[in-house]
């Protein structure tokens, strides 16, 4: 079984983000009839650890340790007292209960955060109890010529989406699971152009890319996943575990 473990951005994230790419030279020569590969939305994720072909007797070992990870996530997460700042702040421009600034950033109503409810919190945070805030926005480009793939970055709370990838990979281990050794950089593929669409098209696409911020959105779940070749290759959730 090809396994990989990933987070999956929420549906109205996902959205904003396809009505963006929409407007990509790209995806314009995609409906000329070129093959740059589009990706699906409904596959966009982002893959924390690839482990690669599994055994389906460790199957059952695999599911243990990525639960156990998500547990030590949410334990993390319910013992953090500090720090509950709005994603894109600049440092002042704080969440109730901080002692610089009250106002977020990007706030459009009175002094709340984006999605708050009540108060001047921040999306999904019930004080320093709160889910890691991340938001797609900015781009760039993997490899030149034919292996050229165009991404979007990921932002906001990144060095707890760094954290969680590391015990994944640490966790995975335990269990003899080597994964994936290469630096984790978190990003969602949109398009593999390769050498099939103009330089200067490409280049227009990044700079695109580059002014564009998605809505915030919490990573709430871990979730394994088995990729099945194709053609068409496809995606299943084998399980999720809360963060």
């Amino acid at each position: 079984m090809r396994l990989f473990t990933a987070i999956y951005p929420p549906a109205e994230a996902i959205g904003h983000l396809a009505a963006q790419v929409a407007g990509l030279r790209v995806t314009a020569a995609a409906t000329a009839g070129t093959n740059v590969r589009l990706v699906d939305p409904a596959r966009v994720h982002l893959t924390l650890a690839f482990l690669g072909d599994v055994d389906p007797a460790r199957v059952a070992a695999v599911r243990q340790a990525l639960a156990d990870t998500a547990s030590t996530a949410r334990d993390r997460r319910a013992g953090s007292t500090g720090g509950d700042r709005c994603v894109g702040s600049t440092g002042g421009d704080r969440c109730v209960g901080s002692t610089g600034g009250d106002r977020c950033v990007g706030s459009t109503g009175g002094d709340r955060c984006v999605g708050s409810t009540g108060g001047d919190r921040c999306v999904g945070s019930t004080g320093g109890d709160r889910r890691a805030v991340l938001r797609l926005g900015g781009g760039g480009r993997f490899g030149w010529g034919r292996s050229t793939v165009l991404w979007v970055d990921v932002r906001g709370d990144v060095d707890r989406l760094l954290t969680l990838a590391g015990d994944v990979r640490a966790a995975l281990a335990t269990v003899g699971i080597p994964g994936d050794d290469r630096p984790f950089r978190p990003h969602l593929t949109i398009a593999r152009p390769g050498d099939r669409m103009p330089h200067a098209d490409v280049e227009a696409d990044l700079a695109a890319l580059d002014g564009y911020l998605g809505p915030p959105w919490p990573a709430d779940e871990l979730v394994l996943v088995q990729s099945r070749p194709g053609p068409p290759a496809s995606y299943h959730r084998l399980a999720a575990w809360p963060l």
